[in-house]
């Protein structure tokens, strides 16, 4: 392959057939390695100790999908000399599966919000606070890590295959990588088919490059298939040298901030707005590069939204709090404070935006089902009045494989068995081998199907039996962590409801790149309320315990669809993602447990530096629910806020694919915007106008963006760790 030769070349791509049609082959390359592992691995460290930083610090985790991606290609690059077999684009799919996997671990396993919230939060009335070893932290993270991951496997036929859902990260992701392995395209300008880049080694480096220019464009109309999803870059214009190397920099220059900040903490907190604002209301900047890099991924759109929630809850709602008596205490004091005050409103605003975001993902396929399926009904009752009406008829039907080892053939393509009657075929392989290399070579083997081949499947019983295993170990790791305190059958109950909201979540990713996990453990807590009874002395820790379920199984089937949708779309081995996603998912969970059991050691929690605010919105949440009540005046905020949102959320629904919805708030940025103090979210914004510079006045490719952005991220996640090793050896700051 063209990455390990140390020049990036376009392959040529197989013959056409003299009926017009092109013959796809199956990618070449070792789908499983254990290089590829360890460097997933590896990767999954450093995404780890960033989500878990920036987590505890302001509740917010990012995938970081394309940097896992670039890391591995980077490694495999510097190492290309040394390697015995070709890195291929099918190994750098494994190798972000595993990094993928291991880096959500931090929120996955509620190390960010809801232990905290149990640790340092839970009143001894509440049944707290419950302090965990460091065994039971392992067990109680092993048993989150499974079953979404699991579960997501019978899914991936429904939205990928059937469906063809969108993932627009798992899409770029799988354009980044066929650059990266030299599959760009030679024109100035152009757009992938969405229609054609839909099948399975769709942009495998085998196949026929799907893009076309635009100068030149078909009949039908190309459509980019996501919104904002950028032209792929030239190979000509694409260097990864410049890159890695803007990584590189990138990492050290915000790993050096990351140290400064440790000797100068004034810099965490620079009061731009004067002293005034910044000891009384606290508006301050927190220059962090990494905070402006996750806004530079955010886009504008975001940021800009959660800047208006930060207007709104720091600059109006909390001196109108302050002065009218409702939040009497210091500013940042949750308990008395307009800090705590003001989340009463975010929260209403998450809950409305959730329950209208969800309920549009789950009853809008009946919806727009609903002539077919009545026109059905009606033309059963006119044949066979309700016997028929029941029991329906069978003329008209085709049976449809359902099995996970019965791929179906593509509609508009040949099958595999059609090879022979393509004469004398040549091979890309062969045509691109080296004449002096006299290893014996396998030609690529011709596939033109929707799906994988069986045996690249996850199968059924593999599937069945992991499901229950999973589950089985999920309800055993809660009554170990927690004993008599959560019922036996309030733990099965919330893995069978985290089942259900995993296929809202993975649906809401396909459809608009947002997994709401936030809101989904917001809605478990929000239906546990209606089955524990109030006068149940753990009532609060059986909600926490809930949401925790539900968001850990809507985050890892999300994360795992994802890259699947990127291994799709480059011909990897479904099967080989999913137990590189189960390794890295293993190691991550016993990594988070260790990483934030320092962090808790050696910082105070909730403190200056890691505030924990979703902490405390799920505290909140979870006595909210449960009929501890609201502060004075809180109530009718909350209440005009979730109606407020409810209405907004519905017209940004409606209004996707028009260019006025990014106008439109959305509520779950606003309300993070809220519960987060004005510095993140300053920076953030500085980061989605840069954004916003770079793409739309300058028009230029996205590409050094990205990496800007990561390096940024990855150098203080990282470095922050050197931070953790000065606080615990009491190096004084200066």
């Amino acid at each position: 392959m063209a990455p390990d030769g140390g020049t990036v070349e376009d392959p040529p791509p197989p013959y056409p057939s003299e009926a017009g049609e092109h013959v796809k082959f199956l990618p070449e390359g070792q789908q499983f390695t254990v290089r590829g592992i360890v460097a997933g691995l590896f990767v999954g460290f450093i995404l780890v100790c960033s989500n878990m930083y920036f987590g505890l610090q302001t509740g917010w985790v990012s995938m970081m999908t394309i940097p896992a991606s670039l890391l591995g290609f980077g490694i495999f690059k510097v190492l290309s000399r040394h390697l015995t077999f070709p890195f291929s684009p099918v190994e750098n799919v494994l190798v972000q599966s595993v990094a993928g996997g291991m880096g959500i671990m931090p929120l996955g396993c509620g190390f960010v919000g809801v232990l905290p919230a149990m640790e340092y939060l839970l009143k001894p009335s509440e049944q707290g606070p419950i302090n965990l070893s460091m065994w039971k932290l392992i067990i109680w993270s092993l048993g989150l890590c499974y079953f979404g991951v699991v579960f997501a496997v019978p899914l991936r036929r429904q939205v990928i295959i059937r469906e063809q859902l969108k993932f627009p990260s798992g899409f770029s992701t799988a354009v980044l990588i066929g650059v990266l392995h030299g599959k760009g395209q030679t024109q100035n300008s152009g757009a992938l088919d969405p229609f054609k880049a839909a099948t399975f080694g769709s942009l495998a480096l085998e196949n026929r490059p799907l893009v076309q220019a635009e100068e030149t464009p078909a009949e039908g109309d190309i459509i980019d298939p996501t919104e904002e999803l950028p032209h792929v870059d030239s190979v000509k214009d694409f260097s990864w040298n410049s890159n890695i190397r803007l990584l590189l920099v990138t990492f050290g220059i915000s790993g050096v901030y990351t140290l400064c900040t440790y000797f100068f903490p004034v810099l965490r907190n620079l009061p731009i707005f004067g002293t005034v604002a910044a000891d009384t209301w606290l508006w301050t900047l927190n220059p962090s590069l990494a905070y402006v890099g996750q806004g530079i991924i955010m886009g504008p759109s975001t940021t800009i939204h959660m800047l208006l929630g930060a207007v709104v809850g720091w600059a109006i709602l909390s001196p109108i709090a302050k002065y009218r008596g409702w939040a009497p205490g210091s500013i940042d004091d949750w308990e008395t404070g307009s800090k705590g005050w003001i989340v009463w409103t975010s929260l209403a605003i998450m809950l409305a935006d959730a329950v209208v975001s969800l309920g549009y993902i789950a009853f809008s396929p009946l919806v727009r089902r609903a002539p077919s399926i009545m026109a059905t009904a009606k033309r059963q009752f006119q044949h066979g009045g309700f016997k028929g009406l029941f029991l329906g008829g069978r003329d008209g039907y085709v049976p449809v494989h359902g099995s996970d080892e019965e791929p179906r053939a593509s509609d508009a393509t040949r099958s595999s068995e059609d090879v022979d009657t393509v004469p004398n075929l040549p091979s890309p392989a062969l045509e691109r081998r080296d004449p002096f290399d006299t290893r014996p070579i396998q030609p690529p083997r011709v596939w033109d199907q929707d799906d994988a081949p069986p045996e690249q499947l996850v199968g059924n019983r593999t599937v069945s039996i992991g499901l229950v295993v999973s589950v089985l170990i999920c309800i055993a790791s809660v009554h170990i962590t927690f004993g008599n305190l959560v019922p036996l059958y309030a733990t099965i109950i919330a893995v069978l409801m985290a089942m259900v909201l995993s296929i809202m979540g993975v649906r809401a990713l396909g459809e608009t790149d947002l997994n709401p996990v936030s809101g989904i453990s917001k809605l478990a807590q929000l239906f546990f309320a209606l089955i524990i009874p109030q006068t149940h002395k753990s009532s609060v820790l059986i909600n926490l315990v809930a949401g925790a379920i539900s968001e850990a199984g809507a985050l890892q089937a999300g994360d795992l669809m994802q890259d699947l949708k990127t291994g799709h779309l480059l011909g990897a081995s479904p099967k080989a993602q999913f137990w590189g996603q189960m390794i890295g998912a293993t190691v991550g969970a016993v990594v988070s447990a260790l990483i934030y059991r320092l962090y808790t050691a050696v910082y105070d929690v909730p403190g200056d530096l890691f505030q924990v605010p979703t902490a405390f919105v799920w505290i909140f949440t979870a006595r909210l629910v449960t009929g501890k009540g609201l502060p004075y005046m809180a109530r009718e905020f909350a209440i005009g806020a979730a109606v407020l949102f409810a209405l907004l959320t519905a017209l940004r629904t409606k209004a996707i694919g028009k260019s006025w919805h990014a106008y439109i708030p959305g509520g779950i940025a606003v309300a993070v915007g809220m519960y987060n103090v004005p510095s993140f979210t300053l920076a953030r914004t500085i980061g989605g106008l840069i954004n916003w510079y770079w793409r739309v006045y300058l028009r230029k490719t996205d590409t050094p963006l990205i990496v800007l952005a990561s390096g940024f991220i990855l150098g203080e996640g990282f470095l922050s760790i050197v931070n953790l090793i000065l606080q615990s050896a009491q190096v004084p700051h200066l």
